[in-house]
């Protein structure tokens, strides 16, 4: 191959890693800038667990914490659930002031009955609101949060792929920050602390 060629693939390669970089920072990356706040979440209206219409004003007047996974999910999703409850438990009197919103990837599936009964599991937060809709609406809202998701496998015992991180929102329904998956419940509330402390 001649050193030309190589210098091609090797300026393709480079490019390729920024671009992957980039997407990488935009949707995972812990930041509180202007630009990032309007562009993460957005208008949505979707059905809660008690077959309520809901829309992006129940993001108003508590911090959130917004994460999107599936009831069927194995592990990803009950983790977090779990880890979301301890840190709110280390807030102290401002652990009022924090609500769990959980949005199915998983409309198929999850209908209101079926996010009721998961979500009142006693590992889980207290309140935690559960939201589906029809898949055109899960789509719309996904999007606005850069969240990716892909149904995987076939028949009745699919699993869902989708992204990891929760979401913090503030009080008036903007982005805040990234809470990456696999943090320790005690960073957690470390870090909504600090955002509490600043807003």
């Amino acid at each position: 191959m001649s050193k030309r060629a190589l210098m091609i693939i090797a300026l393709v390669a480079a490019l390729g890693l920024a671009a992957g970089a980039a997407l990488f920072w935009r949707i995972e990356a812990p930041t509180t800038g202007s630009h990032t706040q309007a562009d993460v979440g957005g208008p949505f209206e979707l059905v809660n667990q008690d077959g309520q219409t809901v829309d992006q004003s129940i993001l108003e007047g508590r911090w959130s914490i917004v994460f999107f996974g599936f009831t069927y999910c194995p592990d990803i999703c009950p983790a977090t659930l779990q880890s979301v409850s301890a840190a709110q438990a280390q807030l102290g009197p401002r652990a009022d002031e924090l609500q769990t919103v959980f949005i199915s990837v998983d409309p198929e599936r999850d209908t209101p009955e079926q996010l009721k009964t998961y979500l009142s599991l006693d590992a889980f937060p207290d309140g935690v609101i559960g939201l589906t809709g029809s898949p055109e609406q899960i789509e719309q809202v996904a999007k606005s949060y850069y969240v990716f998701y892909r149904k995987s496998g076939e028949g009745p015992d699919y699993t869902v792929d989708h992204s990891t991180a929760a979401y913090l929102m503030d009080p008036k329904g903007r982005f805040n920050r990234v809470l990456a998956y696999g943090i320790a419940p005690d960073e957690m509330a470390r870090l909504i602390r600090e955002a509490m402390a600043g807003g």
